[in-house]
């Protein structure tokens, strides 16, 4: 069958073969791609919409929490500022009380009234004094006789207890002994009053002030839920709360609703007032008991409502609101959340069918068009070939086929890929030799340099000593004797070059090293015409480094950039503290540059630029930086100036101070 149909395709002209051939697979990788982004994108639109729908039902629940906590929050204020007020006057009410004794007990100490009469016009007025709808105002001494009350008057209550046990007279009794001559206290108990028909404890107040002349504690009393506990607002207000909360929708057919730690619903659109602590799911779950167990989190379980006839899954967000014991619940039902997905699904389903009916027909256009451009693959052989020729190995043939065409732009790659494997290795043996040659050179002439190296360094010890310091030529005498050494140390690096000379790490201030350079570099025959700009950063830490080479590495940069700059110019020597862990040393030109080819090549051995020299000066350079564990770098514009940046460490591995 194989054989038939490529024996067809192969007696087709050309664009009809191009057709059968490049039709399918422009086409089915369109189905298979759209097939693969249709299901993605309506999996990622299930989840998205999920995600953003539990996104809801947890900002709800947190609405429903910051609601309830506000409604709380502002009864608490309410009942404090009502309580505040309440106990200010029942403080007023007690001082007015407590004036009205001292009063007649004037009337007695003027001569007016007798003692018994006085107390007897104190009596009648407290009584008549009414304190909200059922408070009064008693008095009782320091023994618990009650001398005024409305009801008990003359019986003696020391041994009074509240509802909690509490020996609250005698409490007052206390207090009142050892108050202050104008101050007003205070006892709250719970209290019930048979006479009035309480059937459970009611909080009481009272407000008292002891009149020591007549040795009588006088007090106001009254009920909480009389005064500043006003029940039947928070009711009411509690009520519209819910109200609010019960016309919240959540989707469709979600609703908000609460329960207490019992299971009876205290917000619910249905069954508010309800028990349903032993409810369970389609599944047999008590998911209620669940919520009320955890009192936090996510739950889901199957629901079937009344008149459905499968269970719908349902999706709860719970959340605990713990001043009142409420476990307070969103839910939503998930098939309302994929609504929109399934319309974006049947979307995508549409576009898959479309896409590939437009597609194909562009192709079919394309297809013919591309058979009048067949020849672009030779045109750009040849245009590879040519570029070969020019020198540039690099440059590879596209392989876009299996045909002759294809085979011969591989095997065209393939030999390129030879000849540019046998320049590297002869470059490589070239190298070598220049090596050896080095080797050889170094070891011939270092005795011959070294001799004059020391005589010359011999007379400047000599003069040294001769010369005290203070002396202006002394200075000179200085630098002389140590760029000798260096000297007589470069010839040793030169001749130790070919087995990489280890630098001796010692800490070191760059900025001070940089200073002695450049003033050194200043001076030099080769940049008089040259302006040395130092732009250190303070503040730099020692850094572990060799002096000399460091030393050696700047006097090759500032010497390298002076003749870039023949006319005259600026180089700016500037140090920072980077924030990869090195410290940067640059050096800044503003001279003719250097050409991109050259770029590549400029810290090559032997590989220079310049009339007279020998290409080791930017070799030996990289060569301790990258000793010292540094990076060095070069960026370069014809015409605009050469920057050359050293990294350095700041700190080196034990193993650097090996050497």
């Amino acid at each position: 069958m194989s054989k038939y149909l490529f024996g067809f395709v192969k007696n087709l002209k050309l664009r009809p073969k191009m057709l059968v051939i490049v039709l399918p697979v422009v086409l089915i990788p369109i189905f298979i791609v759209g097939t693969l982004i249709g299901v993605t994108a309506t999996k990622q639109a299930y989840r998205g919409i999920t995600q953003t729908s539990m996104d809801d039902l947890d900002h709800m629940a947190g609405f429903t929490l910051d609601l309830l906590n506000s409604h709380y929050q502002q009864f608490q204020v309410y009942k404090q500022d009502k309580r505040k007020s309440f106990t200010e006057d029942m403080g007023v009410l007690t001082d007015f009380a407590y004036n009205l004794v001292e009063a007649q007990h004037q009337q007695y100490r003027s001569g007016s009234l007798s003692l018994e009469q006085a107390k007897a016009e104190a009596k009648k007025a407290l009584k008549k004094t009414s304190v909200g709808e059922t408070g009064y105002i008693y008095a009782i001494t320091t023994a618990g006789d009650l001398k005024v009350h409305i009801a008990r008057e003359g019986e003696n209550i020391i041994d009074e207890q509240d509802e909690c046990d509490r020996y609250f007279i005698r409490e007052m009794i206390e207090n009142a002994l050892h108050s202050r001559t104008n101050e007003v206290q205070f006892i709250t108990y719970p209290w019930r009053n048979e006479i009035l028909g309480d059937t459970a404890p009611r909080r009481k107040i009272a407000a008292y002030r002891y009149f020591r002349e007549w040795d009588w504690i006088i007090a106001v009393s009254s009920y909480l839920d009389e005064t500043y506990e006003d029940l039947a607002f928070e009711t009411r207000s509690l009520e519209e709360l819910k109200d609010k909360l019960k016309s919240k929708k959540v989707g469709k057919t979600g609703y908000i609703f609460c329960m207490d730690s019992e299971g009876e619903f205290t917000v619910h659109p249905e069954a508010e007032g309800q028990n349903h602590y032993d409810a369970v799911d389609s599944e047999g779950n008590h998911f209620l008991q669940e919520m009320i167990e955890k009192k936090n989190g996510w739950i889901r379980y199957p629901w079937l409502n009344p008149g459905e006839a499968v269970p719908r899954m349902k999706i709860v967000r719970y959340v605990y609101f713990a001043p009142w014991d409420w476990i307070v619940g969103v839910g939503s039902y998930e098939d309302e959340f994929y609504l929109e997905a399934n319309l974006i699904k049947w979307r995508i389903i549409t576009a898959m069918l479309l896409l590939p009916l437009f597609v194909g027909i562009a192709a079919v256009a394309l297809i013919f068009l591309a058979s009048k451009i067949l020849t672009e693959p030779i045109n750009h052989m040849i245009d590879v070939i040519r570029q070969v020729k020019q020198g540039r190995l690099n440059v590879q043939m596209q392989v876009e086929t299996q045909d002759e065409l294809g085979e011969l732009a591989t095997t065209f790659n393939r030999m390129t890929d030879i000849i540019k494997r046998n320049q590297e290795m002869e470059a490589a043996l070239a190298q070598q030799g220049k090596m050896a040659s080095l080797g050889i050179l170094s070891s011939g002439v270092a005795h011959e340099i070294n001799n004059p190296l020391g005589v010359i360094l011999g007379y400047a010890s000599y003069m040294e000593g001769k010369i005290p310091p203070e002396d202006p030529n002394y200075k000179y005498i200085h630098e002389i004797k140590r760029e000798s050494k260096r000297c007589k140390k470069i010839v040793q690096d030169l001749l130790s070059y070919a087995r990489t000379p280890k630098p001796t790490l010692e800490q070191t201030d760059i900025n001070d090293l940089l200073t002695q350079i450049t003033d050194f570099a200043a001076n030099h025959t080769d940049m008089h015409h040259v302006t040395v700009v130092c732009d250190f950063a303070s503040d730099l830490p020692h850094i572990p480094a060799d002096g000399d080479q460091m030393r050696q590495v700047a006097i090759n940069l500032i010497l390298n950039a002076g003749p870039a700059m023949a006319e005259g110019g600026q180089l700016v020597v500037g140090t920072r503290l980077g924030d990869d862990g090195y410290l940067h040393i640059t050096f800044r030109d503003n001279g003719c540059g250097i050409p991109p080819e050259n770029v590549e090549r400029i810290f090559e051995p032997f590989f220079t630029t310049k009339a007279r020299g020998t290409g080791l000066g930017l070799a030996i350079t990289k060569q301790i930086i990258e000793q010292h564990h540094g990076k060095i770098t070069l960026e370069s514009i014809v015409g605009e100036g050469t920057t050359v940046t050293v990294l350095l460490p700041v700190t080196q591995e034990e193993s650097s101070y090996g050497f």
